[in-house]
């Protein structure tokens, strides 16, 4: 509960938010829930996943869902209009007045959001989730323009959040990307953090055919082809099966992906999960993939260790920071398809050691625990207030 004196009203901005699937979404979602748990008046300003502009309290959270459309190359993102956008986000901020604002995008919701808390003077938090490398895919601009575009993206962030009063990323390596490209030389890390509470352990030794998971959207930064080709060298007499959660727009190839290397038997593509359904999923699963290249922290990957899973993981941004390669998993060379089915075959082979790396997992995700991520917004929020309570120097 926070205390007397202490910011109350938070505005938390998001161009993505629940029931939108995707990492900063559930971010947001989880800060949000979280601060009102502890007490304080949380508002979130977000584009509507009917389209329609809506208001409703839901976990006591109000949700001012702003009009939207859905963005046409991409099957899970809302945008609204920047015009319509500044306008209500304008109006929102008169209405409930904050004593906070925390902005966890600077694309069109952020953007104005950032520029508004700015005009009024109000103290405002950023938190940066994007890499622009995933986003270029999905903008209407020739391949031979993605780097152009993302070298743009990067400084567009730095532009927008220069505003901010504290910046802040999920991990050391997600901060370091902000200062090298973004010229943001001062944010620092908070992790997303998740509730380890709702991930339990389950005794896995008696399995005769163990089960490697992946989590995600199945798009390509993920690679989740990697994990597929990998499983297709491993001994055909090794008992192990891959199960794919998440949709996306490389779902079909990667399931062809599947049949023409001999191995669609020991694959299932599970597609969208709900919730208690994805808690299932990890209690059943016995090892964790995550290939992706471009994860800033991942979310996945920390529910996963939550519910006592070893983990093989690409070695690329910020997974190093998860995976203590021969303490709770392995990490392995981008790309070294071979590297990684040996990894996941001497994992297959070996409950004992799946069990103690489980149990290893298991202990390092309790720094990233909910409660602490909470307890580093309020700090942040009780700073940034003070800061703008002091008296202008004479």
């Amino acid at each position: 509960m926070n205390l007397p004196g202490t910011p109350r009203t938070i505005l938390i901005g998001a161009d993505t938010y629940p029931p939108a699937v995707n990492g900063a979404a559930r971010f947001a979602g989880s800060l949000a829930t979280g601060l009102a748990r502890r007490g304080y008046d949380v508002h979130v300003v977000a584009p509507s996943p009917t389209g329609r502009p809506s208001r409703e309290v839901l976990d006591g959270v109000v949700l001012h869902g702003l009009r939207s459309s859905r963005y046409p190359t991409h099957h899970n993102l809302q945008i609204s209009l920047p015009w319509e956008t500044r306008r209500a986000v304008a109006e929102i901020l008169a209405e409930i007045r904050p004593d906070v604002v925390h902005t966890n995008g600077s694309f069109i919701v952020g953007r104005a959001l950032v520029d508004a808390a700015h005009r009024e003077g109000l103290p405002l938090v950023a938190t940066n989730h994007l890499m622009p490398e995933n986003l270029v895919g999905y903008l209407l601009v020739p391949s031979s323009m993605h780097r152009t575009v993302g070298r743009w993206l990067w400084q567009d962030i730095g532009r927008v959040y220069a505003k901010a009063d504290v910046v802040t990323a999920p991990t050391p390596r997600a901060v370091d990307l902000l200062a090298q490209h973004a010229g943001l030389s001062h944010a620092i890390p908070v992790s997303n953090g998740i509730d380890t509470d709702r991930y339990t352990t389950t005794v896995r030794d008696g399995r005769t055919e163990p089960t490697v998971l992946f989590v995600g959207r199945l798009d390509q930064e993920k690679r989740v082809d990697e994990i597929i080709r990998a499983f297709a060298l491993l001994p055909e007499d090794l008992p192990g099966r891959l199960e794919i959660v998440g949709t996306g727009t490389k779902a079909d190839d990667w399931a062809a992906l599947a049949a023409s290397s001999g191995v669609s038997h020991r694959v299932r593509f599970r597609g969208y999960v709900p919730d208690d359904e994805l808690l299932t999923a990890y209690s059943e699963a016995d090892v964790f993939c995550m290939p992706g290249v471009a994860e800033l922290q991942s979310l996945v990957t920390l529910e996963a260790m939550a519910s006592g899973l070893p983990v093989v993981a690409a070695d690329a941004m910020a997974l190093p920071h998860l995976v203590r390669p021969g303490v709770n998993g392995w990490l392995y060379t981008p790309g070294d398809v071979r590297e990684l089915a040996n990894r996941l075959g001497d994992l297959l082979a070996d409950a004992g050691l799946r069990r103690r790396m489980g149990a290893a997992s298991r202990e390092l995700v309790a720094a990233h625990a909910v409660d602490g991520t909470l307890d580093a917004f309020e700090g942040i929020y009780e700073k940034v207030r003070s800061m703008h309570d002091m008296p202008a120097a004479a």
